[in-house]
């Protein structure tokens, strides 16, 4: 039973440096791609379709708001990396992951051809609708990188309190 359990420990904890780092490298990755002309017109379409967003290119031209998004893809990307350091501001990168992947996820009900067309529509997915749909295991990563920087809080914060427990 030790055994399964050590093994469950080690799965366990690679299983979260992972999620973590591939989820900080995903977002990081694809935020460095927002700098360049090619990516803002890929997303645009997405963007101007939806009533979330679509109101920002009213404000901000189609490469000025890829740069922004990109910054903060990659401002969410090194929250998410520090967790070992600092898993408090972790837990902000976590939140922003989670915000970004829950608005993409909206694309899916508001960009025109999620449905593939010419085999009957949705839920037969296009590239677009395919490419969207991946973001619901994305935001899951996001919600357990949060929970694991909330369990990394919580000792420091139990041990916080019971110090001024002590004192009084």
């Amino acid at each position: 039973m030790s055994r399964l359990s050590n093994a469950e420990s080690a799965v366990s904890s690679v299983g979260n440096i992972v999620a973590r780092y591939g989820l900080a490298g995903v977002i990081g990755w694809i935020g460095i791609l927002k700098f360049h002309t090619y990516e803002a017109q890929n997303i645009q379409p997405l963007v101007s379709n939806s009533p979330f967003m679509g109101w920002m290119y009213h404000l901000l031209s189609v490469d000025a708001f890829s740069l922004m998004l990109g910054i903060v893809e990659i401002v969410t990307a090194l929250l998410l990396v520090v967790k070992p350091w600092f898993p408090a501001i972790s837990v902000a990168g976590s939140l922003l992951a989670i915000l970004l992947f829950v608005s993409t996820l909206t694309f899916l009900f508001t960009t025109p051809g999620v449905g593939e067309a010419s085999a009957g529509g949705f839920p037969l997915l296009s590239m677009t609708g395919q490419f969207l749909i991946k973001d619901i295991v994305l935001l899951g990563v996001a919600i357990l990188t949060l929970a694991d920087a909330l369990q990394a809080i919580a000792p420091s914060a139990s041990m916080t309190a019971d110090r001024g427990d002590t004192r009084h």
